[in-house]
């Protein structure tokens, strides 16, 4: 039989990584922030085995690593010098000029927008799952999209101009 670590969270992982990635825009720092989330909720599984939404306490712990690893780095820059970090990806990996403008866009909405609207575009989460990962209800969630599509609408409208 499996423990609730290897059952419920560490599913989690390439979840997990994919958040670190969000944030941290780093591969190293995202698997570093992911193992110290993994290794907590390890220490934690019994508290987490009898918590309503042990999912969103360790997107919590990842979020709070996160902003742990760019406090001790000192890169809080911004929005620009954060664009530009965002946008180095691998060599082998060949976007074309309007996939690029699309993600630079993307790096331009306030926080709480891009991981909205990364849970529900990337991730495909619903409403209700949003909102328990953030803390949020689930009106918040569905205004917060709606304005993270309605800015990229706009930027792209008038980047074509």
């Amino acid at each position: 039989m499996k423990s609730f670590f290897e059952s419920q969270l560490w599913p989690l992982k390439n979840r997990l990584y994919r958040f670190a990635m969000l944030w941290l825009k780093d591969r190293d720092k995202a698997q570093d922030a992911v193992q110290e989330t993994m290794t907590k909720g390890f220490l934690q599984q019994q508290y987490l085995s009898s918590i309503e939404n042990p999912t969103g306490w360790m997107v919590k712990t990842l979020k709070n690593e996160a902003l742990q690893q760019i406090r001790e780095a000192g890169k809080w820059g911004t929005m620009d010098e954060v664009g530009d970090r965002a946008m180095e990806v691998d060599s082998e990996v060949d976007f074309s000029q309007k996939t690029k403008m699309v993600f630079r866009f993307i790096e331009k909405l306030p926080e709480r927008q891009k991981e909205i609207f990364f849970l529900r575009e990337v991730e495909g989460l619903t409403h209700r799952e949003m909102a328990a990962y953030l803390d949020l209800n689930e009106g918040q969630v569905k205004v917060e999209l709606h304005r993270a599509r309605k800015k990229l609408k706009s930027f792209l409208e008038n980047y074509g101009k």
